[in-house]
């Protein structure tokens, strides 16, 4: 039986009426949207017992530290956030009149759309907060993309995800699945996605992080899951900002695991066209779902588990693993892009590479349709990376100097030949 959704309204009324919860909103960025959802809501005065936002960078810095990076919209800060804010509360607030008392403390840190809307407006959310009187810390975080295209409605949008988290955590943290399900409640579709999550605490010692995260993906929150060497989930832009990028791209449904011997080829000979040290250099395995779990019964555990296992084996070959429903080279450097890497390189087999110039693969509209996706997929500092294959029938080694493409298509391909937007993987025929 599905659980009853509570308006943003009563959600922060329920908790408010709760005489046991107690505790501290700290929100930097967009206003204080989620606090105000719980004063107008009423009866506050028992939930809430600070409120803030350090606007101003020194003063921010002056109570929770600098960061290295530069970056304040980061998960680093709104850990240093929740950790300072969390801990004042035991220190000040003792006593017969706490003594049933379980703290919380809730905090984001968010960009918005700026006047003249060139950004990328995102932010973290997170709270830490105990399920008993003097109880063990337990915490949720996770890193949004705000897609409205105001202002306004984004602080609104950011307003709702803050009481759906604090109300998830006190009243679903023992359904997991149902918990990530309700952060969306009451927004419509398309205003937001969920891209990460992060689950610590005893309550949630059970869960396995990547499975967490692939969720995400099976209830549609997000398109990509981007895990660690310890299979640990990452935010893009922490990992790949001011990087070089490069990527294998393999399907999840493949039978075995990726070659990387042949990606190691194709990463050194990268490294030197675009003289790059290692230190700079970011490299992926991608498993593309292609929409499956999409098709799949969103009860599926098995699948779930499987995808799990493929990712984790990945990762333990010491490489970071995108879980993906990018289909399309263009898809994918869309979503790289909004890392702001220094650039991406892209592995591809030239017969995959033959299905972007012949014309039989797209609609009527066939070179419109291939002009946006090469402009989807080149103008983003991006190059394809080709593997020869070898052709049994006719005994030869197809490569972009042989391949066969449509004539309509035939002078843009060779344009980006000779601009090395596209580029042969050199001397493995005798790998493949």
């Amino acid at each position: 039986m599905s659980l009853e959704i509570l308006d943003t309204r009563r959600k922060a009324l329920t908790i408010n009426l709760d005489p046991n919860i107690y505790g501290t909103f700290a929100e930097i960025g967009a206003g204080q949207e989620v606090a105000r959802n719980f004063f107008t809501a009423g009866a506050a005065s028992g939930t809430i017992a600070k409120t803030m936002s350090a606007y101003d960078m020194t003063f921010s810095n002056e109570i929770y530290g600098q960061e290295e990076s530069g970056r304040y919209v980061s998960k680093s800060r709104l850990i240093k956030m929740l950790d300072y804010e969390f801990k004042l509360l035991g220190d000040r607030l003792f006593g017969d009149k706490y003594q049933t008392k379980t703290f919380f403390a809730f905090a984001n840190t968010v960009t918005t759309l700026n006047y003249n809307k060139t950004n990328d407006p995102h932010g973290w959310l997170g709270i830490k907060f105990q399920l008993e009187p003097y109880g063990p810390p337990h915490e949720i975080i996770f890193h949004v993309r705000l897609l409205d295209s105001d202002a306004s409605l984004q602080q609104n949008v950011l307003g709702i995800l803050g009481v759906n988290l604090v109300y998830a955590a006190f009243h679903l943290y023992h359904n997991p699945k149902a918990m990530i399900e309700s952060l969306a409640d009451n927004l419509s579709q398309g205003s937001v996605e969920i891209d990460l999550i992060s689950l610590k605490g005893p309550v949630f010692e059970f869960l396995d992080d990547i499975l967490v995260n692939l969720y995400l993906i099976q209830k549609g929150f997000s398109s990509a899951a981007i895990f660690d060497h310890h299979a640990k989930a990452k935010q893009a832009k922490d990992l790949m900002y001011k990087k070089h990028i490069m990527i294998l791209r393999t399907r999840f449904n493949q039978k075995v695991l990726p070659d990387f011997n042949l990606f190691s080829h194709a990463v050194n000979q990268y490294k030197s066209t675009l003289d790059i040290v290692d230190t700079e250099l970011v490299t992926l395995a991608e498993l593309t779902l292609n929409n499956l779990m999409e098709h799949a019964d969103k009860s599926d555990e098995d699948l779930l588990k499987r995808v799990a296992k493929r990712a984790r084996e990945i990762s333990e070959k010491g490489h970071y693993v995108i879980v993906s429903n990018f289909n399309r080279h263009n898809k994918l450097a869309k979503y790289l892009a909004l890392a702001k890497p220094k650039s991406v390189g892209i592995t591809t087999n030239i017969s995959n590479l033959q299905h972007i110039f012949k014309s039989e693969y797209y609609g009527e509209n066939y070179t419109n349709e291939l002009l946006a996706y090469i402009s989807d997929l080149f103008s983003r500092n991006v190059k394809l990376l080709t593997y020869p294959y070898r052709d049994i029938k006719n005994k030869t080694t197809v490569t972009t100097k042989n391949v066969e493409v449509s004539p309509e298509a035939k002078p843009l391909f060779d344009f980006l030949i000779q601009n090395k937007y596209i580029i042969d993987i050199e001397e493995i025929a005798e790998i493949i």
